[in-house]
């Protein structure tokens, strides 16, 4: 008969208690890295460890407890207050007054999650070295952390576990875990585990120690998990997003930049990521709605109408078939030819207008519906384009300052080369016309 399974989670009695057994981060702590030369040293400042969940952020601060010998206190940014925070001052204030002055190091999780206030608490005591503070989270640090108190320590960032150290982590839990060693296991595909884990070691632990209780039930000692088990523990592969984090911004990014950059399988992708994430179709809807007029523009026209009716179905049908149009969308937009010369023209027009500031309207561009502005000349000398040959009729539309100036510089690609012949042809002292047209 074999032993029943521990109260305490497998992923907690596997966390290493020495720094020679900890694995990952080898950009951290593999040898002459930054922190393992504070842990050979002993000189350590306050951190920020910035990385996902499961990749050793608690782990390391424990390590780095034990390593100084010092006093270790860990509070939850979700559950501790200021009080927390002032009542482990105060300890470590009188640690110091010992005669050994035993160091104090505070670890507190999800520290992004402290409001001002809470973080302010800290500032004087990490400064003058009172405490020691590690603080962990998920989110960019230089978005969540008070800035004064980002500057007193070190940021570090971790990343995620690669398939074959969660590998070396699973098959030292298997020979080492008194629970799992009477059992001979084995993986129908050990490659799945790893990619539901998404880089996260105590998920992937966790989860697989549940499979194991399931196919133990049978009282049998050869254990087979096949991956009918796994999608079961897992339910889905887990995925990182956060809709007010750094995460958010990334994808959202990456999508915007695929398609700017005639991607359709690169921005499809990115589309998937942040759909199966749970972001807000319209949100997506009303970036591509941008992006159509400042990425693509007038190289094709269209683009912005496809993108705006998008938006309102979108709108109207909501998810799950509103993938397939912002699909659509997505992959025409990124195989569209693309120009920001309507980007360009208003920001240089802006430029202009906060330099110059109120330069006056030429007179003849200006209404005259009383006889007195008629005096004055308002209107004078406006020549009515339709009445000439081909609608046009050549005059100055700017102000005297800046009659000279060009703006829009259309590009040659797609519908956007045709403008420029127009205009080039109007306008051949603007828009010289080149040489072998």
């Amino acid at each position: 008969m074999s032993l029943p399974p521990p109260p305490i989670p497998l992923a907690e009695r596997m966390r290493p208690k020495q720094a020679q057994t900890f694995i990952g981060q080898s950009h951290l702590m593999a040898e002459q890295a930054p922190l393992q030369e504070m842990l050979s040293s002993g000189q350590i400042s306050s951190l920020i460890l910035w990385g996902p969940p499961g990749c050793g952020k608690t782990t390391l601060a424990r390590l780095i407890a034990k390593q100084l010998e010092a006093d270790f206190y860990e509070l939850s940014a979700v559950s501790a207050g200021v009080k927390d925070i002032r009542q482990v001052i105060e300890q470590a204030q009188e640690n110091l007054k010992g005669l050994f002055a035993r160091p104090t190091l505070l670890f507190i999780d999800e520290i992004h999650r402290f409001n001002k206030a809470q973080q302010d608490a800290l500032l004087h005591s990490v400064e003058t070295g009172e405490v020691l503070l590690i603080g962990a989270t998920t989110e960019n640090p230089s978005f969540e952390v008070n800035p004064a108190l980002l500057s007193r320590c070190q940021v570090y960032t971790l990343q995620p576990h690669t398939p074959a150290e969660l590998e070396t982590i699973l098959q030292q839990a298997i020979q080492s875990d008194a629970w799992l060693k009477q059992f001979q296991i084995q993986l129908e595909e050990p490659d799945l585990l790893y990619q539901y884990a998404g880089g996260d070691a105590r998920i992937m632990l966790n989860r697989f120690e549940m499979a194991l209780k399931i196919a133990a039930r049978s009282g049998q000692t050869q254990i087979f998990l096949d991956n009918a088990l796994l999608k079961r523990v897992f339910q889905a592969p887990t995925l990182k997003y956060d809709h007010n984090g750094e995460e958010h911004y990334n994808l959202i990014s990456a999508l915007i930049k695929s398609v700017r950059g005639s991607d359709p399988d690169g921005a499809v992708y990115w589309l998937a990521r942040m759909l199966e994430g749970g972001e807000d179709p319209l949100f997506i809807a009303r970036r591509l709605l941008i992006l159509a007029s400042e990425d693509i523009g007038n190289a094709e026209p269209y683009a912005l109408s496809l993108a705006q009716a998008c938006f309102q179905s979108v709108h109207v049908i909501g998810m799950p078939e509103a993938r397939i149009l912002l699909a659509q969308v997505t992959t025409y937009l990124a195989s569209c030819p693309k120009s920001n010369a309507a980007y360009l023209a208003i920001e240089a027009a802006r430029a202009d207008v906060k330099r110059f500031q109120n330069l006056p309207v030429p007179l003849h561009l200006r209404n005259a519906p009383t006889g007195l502005m008629k005096e004055l000349g308002y209107g004078s000398h406006y020549h009515y384009s339709h009445d000439h040959p081909d609608h046009f009729v050549e005059q100055q539309y700017l102000p005297d300052r800046l009659k000279q100036k060009v703006y829009y510089h259309p590009t040659e690609l797609g519908k956007e080369k045709t403008l420029k012949r127009q205009l080039e042809h109007l306008w051949p002292n603007r828009y010289p016309e080149p040489e072998n047209a």
